[in-house]
């Protein structure tokens, strides 16, 4: 095989796995504040209320400004959106490590959130320019693996960094991290194949609203994103906000191993989405898996939440499987990517994006409000303490999530294109 061949074949990898270190990137900003969350509250004097809604500017951020970044991907360079927004997301990293109040840190993790907008959706648009149809599920699925060893970085090392210096001096070094993502971006980064370049500068979009409504009136992105944003629900909540707390104040587990257990919500996702990925594209059908992910998201969140265990081995185990059973959600963007125009590519991913981050927007905070609902009040050392009642009203939400994931997949049709992709592939 001659250099310029073996080019061509690794340089859609090279691409890829560089636009998804900014994917892993956004995901630690987002999952470390469950690592330092007793840190955080103890020292900003924050309630379960008030931390809720911080952790909610992050995502506040993604509801704004991805259906924006969806129109914007569909018409300008892949690559300096990518360098645009992990320069807001970086300044955000900075400003939260320096942050004395509530309000200044809630600007800077908002402004963190801005990048968190772009980030999925940009791998989204580089690996439907990179890769054939036949091999998108699976490559999506290592993506969303690579990001989930960013969110897995955000938990235990973060903690023990967090635990060995303090929290602030962490996040500036979580800043420097994203300087070097920079430069691998800047680097590695490259729009769209050679063959492509002209039909896609020739390329031009339909207008804003058009472009809007077109994807608004394809309901497989509706369904499809209510699918997604349900069953991500728990890596969204548990893994970036509640888990800590709830296994240091239930269980009385110590903070490091408490952080471990949660990421392990991240290690599953890291193992499931190539799978269901792979299994999906095999098969050509996207329907079955998505059923079994939501039975078994339900039945393994039942035992998290009514076994009356404590081995922190046992914790291991079914926080891995929670991860993954819902990383069954990665069959929801090739299913939006199959189903509409090549030139609403980014604004289906936008519209479908912008359900999935404001379900979490509207979670984080509830769950932080169900919580506070019927707490005593009680304060050690001037941090909230919570009872296994607290955490379980709260926690009421994933199961209700999983049930409503399962009828979704009803209304969600298969592609046909998936189907032709999986026979082609079988064939060759």
């Amino acid at each position: 095989m001659t250099i310029p061949s073996l080019k061509k074949t690794f340089l859609p990898w090279i691409v890829c796995f560089a636009a998804s270190l900014f994917f892993a990137y956004e995901l630690m900003q987002l999952h470390m504040l469950n690592a330092i969350a007793p840190m955080l509250m103890k020292d900003l004097s924050l309630t379960a209320t008030q931390f809720g809604y911080l952790s909610a500017a992050y995502v506040l951020a993604d509801v704004l400004f991805l259906l924006p970044a969806g129109i914007i991907l569909d018409r300008y360079s892949t690559r300096r959106v990518i360098l645009t927004a992990l320069f807001f997301c970086v300044t955000g990293t900075f400003g939260f490590a320096f942050s004395q109040s509530l309000g200044q840190a809630f600007f800077c993790h908002f402004l963190s959130g801005i990048g968190n907008a772009f980030c999925f959706l940009s791998c989204m648009m580089l690996v439907a320019r990179w890769f054939p149809k036949e091999r998108q599920a699976f490559v999506v699925g290592l993506m969303i693996t690579m990001g989930m060893v960013g969110a897995f970085m955000a938990q235990t090392p973060f903690s023990h960094l967090a635990e060995s210096m303090n929290w602030r001096e962490a996040l500036f070094i979580d800043g420097l991290i994203g300087g070097i993502v920079i430069a691998v971006v800047f680097l590695f980064v490259k729009d769209h194949p050679t063959v492509l370049r002209s039909a896609e500068m020739s390329y031009e979009g339909k207008p804003f609203w058009q472009s809007v409504k077109l994807a608004l009136m394809n309901k497989q992105n509706i369904a499809c994103g209510l699918y997604t944003g349900l069953m991500n629900l728990p890596l969204m909540v548990i893994g970036a906000v509640w888990g800590s707390l709830f296994l240091t104040q239930v269980h009385y587990i110590p903070l490091t191993k408490a952080s471990l257990i949660v990421s392990m919500i991240a290690v599953g996702t890291i193992f499931g989405s190539p799978f269901f990925g792979w299994i999906s594209d095999k098969t050509g059908e996207r329907k079955p898996m998505m059923f079994l992910g939501a039975i078994f998201s339900l039945i393994v969140f039942s035992m998290i939440m009514f076994m009356p265990f404590s081995s922190i081995n046992t914790f291991l185990l079914l926080f891995f499987m929670l991860g993954f059973v819902t990383s069954s959600q990665v069959i929801g963007y090739p299913l939006i990517t199959e189903s509409n125009p090549s030139s609403l590519t980014g604004t289906s991913q936008g519209v479908a994006a912008v359900i999935i981050m404001g379900l979490a927007m509207i979670m984080q905070p509830l769950s932080g409000v169900l919580m506070d609902i019927g707490w005593g009040n009680v304060l050690i050392d001037g941090q909230p303490i919570y009872s296994y009642s607290d955490f379980m009203r709260a926690f009421s939400i994933f199961p209700i999530s999983f049930i409503v994931s399962f009828f979704l997949v009803l209304w969600v049709r298969e592609p046909k294109a998936s189907k032709r992709s999986a026979q082609s592939a079988q064939s060759m």
